[in-house]
């Protein structure tokens, strides 16, 4: 425990010098909501799809997945700092394991993630009138924190395979467009097509979404967003046990 504080104040520390990185991490989303979920809004004036919620509500899932999957993107991409700087491979020598190493330094953007939804949920209910199920408030946290840990685990894996910065970037601008257009973030799955559901279903970003939706408006089926939510749980467990395989090979 006393391995993974450490590792959990040095990463603070980084992130705190860095204001604009954190702003960008804690207000992008919002920003994400207000022009292009007011926009689409206003634009379909009606509920979304056979729900009886408007667009806003249905987006604001999307949105906050979409900072979890932004969240881990970023921290993931500061191993490439630790590489630049030497403290990478000198961090490998000192007394902790590595799944310390791998959790300390998720646990502060954990923080950052919390603080995220909480914002945008907050100023969401208060300027768009999005009426949120406070009785599912829990099963939203945990959303939250699983979502954002599961994709930095996952997306530890390239930053510990890949050697060069730009090639990480270019993998993670895929991973951007494949994961989060071919999912329900956007939309509802009902009306597309056949071949796109499947594909959306079988996306982790749509479990997580899912889950996010149903515990922010109580939209789903319970006893799909239990599967989904216990997918998306395995995924996180296989990313974290990958990646801390990943991460002793760099020894």
């Amino acid at each position: 425990m006393a391995a993974m504080s450490a590792v959990f104040y040095r990463e603070g520390k980084i992130r705190i010098t860095n204001v604009t990185f954190i702003f960008w991490d804690l207000f992008y989303p919002l920003a994400y909501m207000l022009v292009f979920g007011v926009a689409v809004s206003r634009a379909l004036g009606a509920p979304v799809s056979t729900s009886a919620v408007d667009y806003n509500s249905f987006f604001l899932a999307g949105v906050l997945g979409m900072a979890s999957f932004g969240i881990a993107s970023n921290t993931s991409w500061s191993f490439f700092l630790d590489r630049d700087n030497g403290i990478f491979y000198e961090m490998l020598t000192y007394p902790l394991s590595r799944a310390e190493y791998l959790l300390g330094k998720v646990l502060f953007n954990l923080l950052i993630a919390v603080l995220q939804a909480g914002i945008t949920i907050a100023l969401g209910t208060l300027l768009l009138g999005i009426r949120i199920r406070l009785d599912l408030l829990p099963l939203l946290f945990l959303g939250v924190v699983g979502g954002m840990a599961g994709w930095f685990f996952f997306y530890a894996i390239f930053a510990l395979k890949i050697r060069r910065n730009d090639l990480f970037n270019s993998v993670t601008s895929v991973f951007y467009f494949v994961f989060l257009f071919a999912s329900s973030m956007f939309y509802p799955l009902e009306p597309l097509p056949a071949w796109f559901r499947t594909a959306a279903l079988a996306n982790p970003i749509t479990w997580q979404v899912d889950l996010l939706r149903y515990s922010t408006i109580g939209l789903g089926e319970p006893r799909r967003i239990a599967v989904e939510a216990a997918a998306f749980a395995v995924f996180a467990v296989v990313s974290f046990t990958y990646a801390v395989r990943c991460l002793r090979q760099q020894e």
